[in-house]
């Protein structure tokens, strides 16, 4: 690994060295607010949110999959770790990120990287939307300045608490918290190099100590100071009760993790046109998450923008992704008392936008007017995400479009009658040529598309079975198209060998089933002479198993042959 590290370095230069602390500083700039923004989201201090940009946004630079790849905490953990926080607490929290680095240290060792990448689109765009709707009515709260909010996991009780507190409203609370938005909105539009997040911070800011100071609240009053200090080691409590708890949310935010830090990497990949390692990637965040609890620092992960902000500021390395968590630890030890005044309302706005960003609002439509089934495994797992959780909408989602799936694969016309087509030059077999006078009696010749699964086993064999009754004597499977066979698969096929009395041909077997069946004994129990690489020698060969007292005045005339056949003249 450390060669494989250091050869990300090979040519280094000055050069790169400053267009990396460049784009560091840039993101580093921009991942400030934001920590904290997503640590107060998920019912901890923001100070953790800090330790958490500091110390895995450098590791996982250091040790990730991705050249380019910027972690710390996102919105996406937002809903997850907030119903960790108020179902266990923030100590056991710190345990359950611990145990997720663990096992996505042990997911990149055996190589399930590249497993992520089966989940279905509409199940990440799903589970995404809803967990932008989540994050976004959880700010509500702060945005309007509401007061003796009780936060809950389920969603419908977050909301009944707004509707019971909203008397409460804080108009000058509304007041910073829409200056902050509007300037979050246009500075982009009007300054494109400065980060809107901060711009809208520190302008609420001043025009809240000066004209509302006391009538707002604070990081200061809600939280305390934020301490100007490192983060100090402290090794959580470890009892094998306490991994019995947690080993339901650590799989959670482990499984998100990988996800979104694969997407990461992936867009990473599309704006530089490079390739990222996926395996070594989860190693990279498992090493991150296994660290970064033991100083106090929430659950981290693959930031989709702000490694797209890094490589847009002109980043060259990993160096950029470590100069950006020291440029914030450094603002920390600097700056963090400054931090104190900054009113809750500022910070809404923020994750409101992250939330509108990160919503997946123009895919999502685009599926959903598809009125598919893969709309139908959409809307389920957003509106499970919603209402009650991601462990359930993610199992039901996957669980859904697997039998989604399966049914269409079970519906789908897997095997076709064929004869050849004698009107064209090169005489392909056409299942549009078989009818019923033009249908051999005694060869029959099926094409097989698609895998020979547990969904269209039983479909296969009845379609086969059925010609035993029609007296064909030679059966010829063309099987170029089938990539696959199940245990299924073999049972029935195997049950088709055993009840067809004549002679059964197959072509265009792929290696790979070729090898499957030669394990299973089916190679040998067909025969070894009994397979073609192409239909027209398994045609040669049947033409020899014709009963040709049966082809005598015979109109059918399914093969050029016939026409001799059929006036009992010997080939």
């Amino acid at each position: 690994m450390e060669k494989l590290q250091l050869g990300r370095f090979k040519g280094y230069s000055f050069e790169h060295f400053r267009k990396d602390l460049l784009s560091g500083l840039i993101v580093g700039i921009v991942a400030i607010p934001l920590a904290m923004s997503f640590a107060i989201a998920s019912g901890v201090k923001p100070e953790y949110g800090i330790y958490t940009t500091c110390i895995a946004g450098i590791i996982i630079a250091l040790f990730g999959g991705s050249k380019y790849q910027i972690g710390g905490p996102t919105g996406a953990f937002v809903p997850i770790l907030l119903g960790i926080v108020l179902a266990y607490g923030y100590e056991d929290l710190l345990l359950a990120g611990l145990m997720a680095g663990i096992l996505l240290c042990l997911m990149g060792l055996f190589k399930l990287g590249s497993f992520i990448q089966f989940i279905p689109r509409p199940v990440t765009i799903g589970f995404t939307s809803g967990i932008a709707v989540l994050i976004f009515t959880g700010q509500i709260a702060s945005f309007l300045g509401l007061t003796d909010v009780e936060k809950h996991e389920k969603f419908i009780a977050n909301m009944n608490e707004l509707v019971i507190n909203m008397p409460t409203l804080n108009i000058d609370n509304v007041v910073v918290a829409a200056l902050c938005l509007a300037i979050i909105l246009v500075t982009p539009k009007v300054f494109p190099k400065v980060p809107g997040s901060l711009a809208g911070i520190i302008i609420s800011t001043i025009v809240a100590v000066l004209f509302f100071s006391g009538q707002v609240p604070t990081i200061g009053s809600a939280y305390g100071a934020i301490p100007n200090t490192l983060p100090q080691f402290q090794m959580p409590e470890i009892t094998w009760a306490r991994i019995e708890r947690l080993i339901g949310p650590a799989f959670v935010i482990a499984m998100l993790g990988g996800i979104e830090s694969l997407l990461s990497a992936v867009v990473a990949d599309g704006m530089t046109k490079t390739r990222h390692n996926s395996n070594k990637e989860l190693v990279g965040q498992g090493i991150a998450n296994i660290v970064t609890p033991l100083f106090g620092g929430i659950p981290a992960t693959g930031a989709i923008a702000r490694t797209a902000t890094n490589i847009k500021s002109g980043a060259t390395s990993p160096m950029s992704g470590v100069i950006h968590g020291i440029f914030v630890l450094l603002v920390l030890l600097l700056f963090a008392p400054y931090a104190s005044h900054i009113p809750l309302a500022s910070m809404a706005p923020i994750l409101m936008v992250v939330a509108w960003n990160m919503s997946e609002r123009h895919h999502f439509m685009h599926i959903l007017k598809l009125k598919s089934a893969d709309s139908l495994v959409l809307v389920v797992t957003f509106l499970l995400t919603v209402l009650t959780s991601l462990t359930i909408a993610v199992e039901v989602g996957l669980g859904l479009a697997l039998i989604l799936f399966t049914k269409q694969m079970m519906d789908a016309p897997a095997i076709f009658k064929v004869l050849p087509d004698h009107s064209r030059k090169n005489a392909k077999v056409q299942p549009y040529v078989v009818n019923t006078k033009h249908d051999c009696p005694q060869i029959s010749i099926y094409t097989m598309e698609g895998p020979l699964f547990f969904g269209a086993a039983q479909m296969f064999e009845e379609t086969i079975l059925s010609d035993i009754d029609t007296g064909a004597n030679v059966l010829i499977l063309r099987m170029s198209k089938v990539p696959f066979m199940d245990t299924t698969g073999e049972a029935y096929f195997s049950n088709i060998v055993q009840h067809f009395k004549g002679v059964i041909l197959v072509t265009g077997l792929q290696p790979r089933l070729q090898s499957a069946m030669k394990k299973s004994g089916l190679y040998d129990e067909i025969g070894t002479e009994h397979f073609f690489e192409h239909t027209g020698q398994a045609i040669d060969a049947a033409l020899r198993y014709l009963d040709r007292k049966k082809c005598i005045g015979c109109q059918h005339f399914a093969f050029r042959e016939c026409t001799q056949l059929s006036k009992g003249v010997r080939q």
